[in-house]
């Protein structure tokens, strides 16, 4: 079968031929690949520097897709660590990690939209105790990620959200998602006494941008609490000890050995019928698989998830 395979670490994933997958166990099924995202988690995996990466070459990245099985019956699938990933004609799901979608959804849509969706949900939902009526703060709010987690805090029930980024005119375009304010991450004193912070950008950006927000909070003594999730601006923050001494402030992560594989799954019928059911703006761009090479190098639209079609 024809596959994007990645052969060395730093290049692009090349299309090219693989061995067709062969299921080994009763709860295995091997099935067509409709659709198949491709999120930074799945960037990062093809270059060997997410923290769960194995080193094992070669492999075809992809952590989840829309897949048909031999009834055609579509699928929403998400795929363990593995070197057979979703982005190739065919690839092996396990039956209880995936949710059976109705005849009229969307492919392109299902599959660009679950997994930033499920960032921002799954540690809402299971990483704190998330509260009604919370002022939520969002990091890198113009990325796909972002984006969704405006729409995510005010679903479920966050009293004000403001979206915070690099990019002002992008930034406007936020209040039609449900943002109350915007600010750029050097307005942060500008934030006011918030509850939760999900953090997309991490690197000096937060480092920044946590000082200036606990320094210009009115109430020292009130719980902050900083969800970690993404790193686009780099893989570690300075920050200060004096920051976290005097204030209520809590960092948490949220990913992959923090939340229980079993809670992703969980969420995923819930995630999968709002999404089907227009509950989120979903901004795509599709291209053939056969093109995986080229368009891994393009510049980054980020409010638009590439989906790769077999």
């Amino acid at each position: 079968m024809k596959a994007a395979v990645v052969s060395v670490f730093d290049e692009p994933p090349r299309y090219g031929d693989f061995p067709d997958p062969v299921a080994a166990r009763g709860d295995e099924l091997v099935v067509d690949v409709v659709a198949a995202a491709l999120h930074p988690r799945v960037r990062s995996q093809a270059n060997g520097s997410h923290y769960t990466s194995t080193g094992e070459l070669p492999l075809v990245p992809g952590i989840d897709a829309v897949v048909r099985d031999a009834k055609g019956k579509l699928y929403y699938a998400l795929l363990d660590d593995t070197t057979l990933g979703t982005m190739a004609q065919r690839t092996i799901i396990e039956k209880d990690r995936s949710v059976a979608l109705p005849k009229d959804a969307d492919p392109v849509t299902v599959a660009a939209a679950i997994n930033p969706v499920m960032s921002s949900w799954v540690a809402l939902r299971h990483r704190i105790h998330f509260k009604r009526g919370s002022s939520v703060l969002i990091l890198g709010a113009t990325g796909s990620a972002g984006r969704m987690a405006i729409q995510v805090a005010r679903r479920f029930g966050a009293n004000e959200v403001i979206g915070a980024g690099r990019d002002p005119q992008r930034l406007e375009e936020l209040t039609a998602l449900g943002a109350d304010r915007v600010l750029t991450l050097d307005q942060l004193d500008q934030a006011g006494d918030v509850d939760v912070v999900i953090d997309y950008v991490w690197g000096e950006p937060t480092a920044k941008g946590m000082v200036d927000l606990i320094t210009h909070r009115r109430d020292r003594g009130k719980e902050l609490t900083w969800i970690q999730i993404g790193s686009m601006a780099g893989p570690s923050a300075e920050i200060p000890s004096a920051v976290l001494r005097s204030s209520r402030t809590q960092i948490v992560g949220s990913g992959i050995g923090s939340v229980e594989g079993r809670d992703f799954r969980a969420e995923i019928a819930e995630i999968a019928k709002a999404i089907i059911k227009g509950a989120f703006d979903v901004r795509t761009q599709t291209i053939p698989l056969s093109d995986v090479a080229t368009a891994w190098t393009q510049p980054l639209d980020g409010d638009k998830r590439i989906v790769f079609l077999p």
